[in-house]
């Protein structure tokens, strides 16, 4: 049946994140959000801005990305996908769409995020996958890492993986789960929370490459959750390796759950 006047249009989309300066619209830079806006306000022909599930930063990618826009014009799914693939920049894709009433939000609705991190540990720095994994010279101990990250499940303050600049309200985070897995000499780290602050994920990486190569007991991890200092913490770990996965929303959207094989493995 057709809908007019105002529907509440969700999208799911990929995009590398080397090719922006981050998902967030901002004066003079090329954003994620800027070149969304602008492929839909071609499709309908008038102004359209939307709201994302979590901001990315700069150099940071997604495989399904979750939006929400308001239209005052009707247009069919495919259309919206395929009107605004035909406007956007190369390393941005819509893949799918769907019309859902005007209670969902897409970052409210959100009942969860998953964040994947790929590492290559060699000695020569990543060539093909350049911009798409973190780099470690150094072997890491996945068995050790695996170990560490026990002390962060749960419901914490996580102010000592906080970026100094994150403008949350507050630093308590619920992070359900942790797994690593390695394949290849490509380790993944996969973490699901509620939400995460800035440079959450970046910096429990930096501190769990710590643990991995011997510098640091499994048990300092513990101590650095309790101290909520970011300076005991390790190193942020470089955007390049950094994915958004998923979104997790409540059934009743019947929203699809899209993988990307260059992040699914070892499962």
């Amino acid at each position: 049946m057709q809908r007019h006047k105002t529907d509440r249009i969700v999208l799911g989309l990929e995009y590398d994140g080397k090719s922006f300066n981050g998902w967030q619209t901002q004066p003079g830079e090329s954003t994620v959000q800027d070149d969304l806006q602008q492929a839909l306000s071609k499709v309908a022909d008038e102004s359209v801005q939307v709201v994302c599930s979590g901001r990315t930063d700069k150099g940071v990618h997604a495989t399904d990305q979750v939006v929400h826009f308001d239209s005052p014009v009707f247009r069919e799914p495919e259309s919206w996908v395929n009107g605004s693939n035909a406007f956007l920049n190369s390393g941005v894709t819509v893949n799918w769409c769907r019309l859902v009433d005007k209670d969902f939000h897409a970052r409210y609705s959100a009942i969860s995020r998953t964040y994947s991190y790929l590492i290559l540990c060699r000695e020569q720095r990543p060539g093909l996958l350049d911009k798409k994994v973190g780099w470690c010279r150094q072997q890491l101990s996945v068995s050790r890492m695996i170990n560490a990250a026990q002390h962060l499940i749960g419901s914490h303050d996580f102010s000592s993986f906080r970026a100094s600049a994150c403008q949350a309200r507050s630093p308590v985070r619920d992070l359900t789960s942790i797994s690593i897995v390695s394949k290849d000499g490509l380790i993944k780290f996969e973490l699901t929370a509620n939400a995460f602050l800035q440079h959450m994920v970046r910096n429990i990486i930096g501190s769990l490459v710590e643990v991995g190569t011997g510098a640091r007991s499994t048990s300092w991890i513990r101590k650095v959750l309790e101290a909520k200092d970011r300076r005991q913490a390790g190193p942020t770990y470089a955007p390049d390796g950094l994915f958004l996965t998923k979104v997790s929303y409540d059934d009743r959207w019947n929203l699809p759950s899209k993988h990307h094989p260059l992040i699914v493995y070892g499962n």
